[in-house]
């Protein structure tokens, strides 16, 4: 198999003499790790690296391989410009990749570069690859803000495309783990923080790689980790193979996690084809919570599926109550695709006869016109999960009277007006609310404002 082994490092600045000036000694087990897997890399042989940098040039809907034949950095924003890394690259590699990814409906190339430099999350690694295996040409590729079932594979185009020019790759997933493992760390602590990487590393060294499809996003988000999707690129390009894994070190004296593992492919395995069990997976519970919703979410299903099948709106007939055909109220419709948001259009005052027609008109609207978002394609609804929000009337308030669980803000400042639901994921405070409400309206500090709430009768 042409990827012949992969690494998940750690990149802090802190680990170079240089930088650390002492402090460094205090993460000696990860420095020692980082020359062991270095060494081993060496007897890999490799006519490639692929590095995954989470700090590479970063799209939403994109994965950037960096161009050209030649990059080279500097520490200068750590205070020290004249350390510097110089690589060359593959770019007959990295445009293969990028063929590849496409070959899989991946958004993928080498388009929208903006700082040629190399990043942290890369030279930090190749110093010490570098120092054993000498300058092996890199690919370098950065991450995006796709699902996580995306950057799996992607991690099969690597694979693919490593397979069709015949390269010795090793792959080196480059991710410190949480940056909330303690309260005088520069970034605090949450107790998500320590689940974090013990759950990270437990499957990393078991090489469990569907485990790694089943994390929550927002989980993720709260331990404020690095690495994630980078490991998942990584698992991806051993798809259909069993894996040798092996934990060198983890710590993380300075309040983030830094692990270093190492990864050695074995036989084909057709029972580690991963990305496809987790999307089998997924198909199933969507289809049981489709099976268990009611009367409103089996309504926003249908116009949706068939608005995208027959381009045409949802006849409004058959079985419904009258609460759906007779009452009339603001509505919200919110579509999520492998836990995270994939669409969400709302209302909040009636602008239709009833709640049957504002779920319907908002359930397209939803998949096919959210600007934040692509139109959601036939290929999408087997995975999509429906919230249907039905608002009350809004309400004068003030900040005393909030409560991000119970209730939903308005806040409105002239033409500007911002709407938070209630009950999300990640919103613990009424500071937290209003924030986010202000920055949706486009409401600016010392621009008054007054502020209205809401309650909703959330279908699930």
């Amino acid at each position: 198999m042409p990827v012949v082994g992969a690494f998940a490092v750690p990149h802090p600045p802190i680990i170079m003499p240089e930088i650390g000036r002492g402090e460094e000694l205090k993460i000696a087990a990860t420095e020692a790790a980082f020359q062991e897997a270095a060494r081993r890399c060496a007897k890999l042989e490799p006519d490639v690296l692929v590095v995954l940098s989470p700090h590479s040039v970063l799209y939403r809907d994109y994965f950037h391989i960096s161009p050209g034949r030649h990059a080279c950095g500097n520490f200068r924003a750590f205070g020290h410009p004249e350390v510097k890394i110089e690589a060359d690259y593959d770019a007959e590699l990295a445009a293969r990749i990028a063929a590849e990814a496409q070959k899989l409906g991946l958004a993928a190339g080498t388009m929208g570069e903006r700082d040629a430099s190399l990043d942290h999350g890369t030279m930090i690694p190749l110093r010490y690859f570098f120092a054993e295996c000498g300058s092996v040409p890199v690919v370098r590729i950065g991450l995006s803000g796709f699902p996580l079932i995306d950057h799996y594979r992607f991690g099969q185009a690597i694979a693919n495309a490593v397979n069709a020019l015949d390269r010795r790759a090793v792959i080196i997933a480059s991710g410190d783990l949480s940056h909330k493992l303690k309260a005088d760390g520069p970034y605090g602590f949450v107790p998500q923080g320590p689940e974090f990487d013990e759950r990270v590393m437990d499957v990393l060294a078991r090489a469990d790689f569907g485990a790694l499809l089943e994390f929550d996003p927002v989980f993720c988000e709260k331990a404020a980790e690095c690495g994630h999707r980078s490991f998942i690129i990584m698992s991806g390009a051993f798809d259909g193979f069993d894996v040798k894994s092996e934990k060198l070190s983890y710590e993380g004296p300075f309040g983030v996690g830094y692990g270093v593992v190492c990864f050695t492919p074995g036989e084909a395995n057709e029972q580690r084809h991963c990305g496809d069990d987790y999307l089998r997976r997924e198909r199933e519970k969507c289809a049981q919570a489709a099976g268990k919703s009611d009367e409103y979410v089996r309504l926003a299903r249908s116009a949706l599926e068939y608005f995208i099948r027959a381009k045409r709106a949802l006849p409004l007939f058959g079985e419904l109550s009258s609460e759906l055909h007779e009452r009339r109220a603001g509505v919200f419709v919110s579509l999520k695709k492998f836990g995270e948001l994939r669409g969400c259009i709302g209302t909040i005052a009636p602008v239709t006869r009833s709640i049957a027609e504002e779920i319907t008109r908002n359930a397209v609207s939803a998949g096919m016109q959210d600007p934040r978002f692509e139109p959601v394609t036939e290929d999408e609804l087997p995975y999509l999960v429906y919230d249907v929000d039905v608002l009350s009337q809004a309400e004068r308030s003030d900040r005393e009277h909030l409560d991000p669980k119970r209730y939903g803000v308005i806040v409105t400042s002239g033409g500007k007006r911002g709407l938070l639901l209630p009950n999300l994921d990640g919103v613990d405070t009424v500071e937290q609310q209003l924030d986010i409400a202000l920055r949706k309206a486009g409401i600016g500090p010392g621009e008054v404002y007054f502020i209205e709430r809401f309650e909703v009768v959330r279908h699930l």
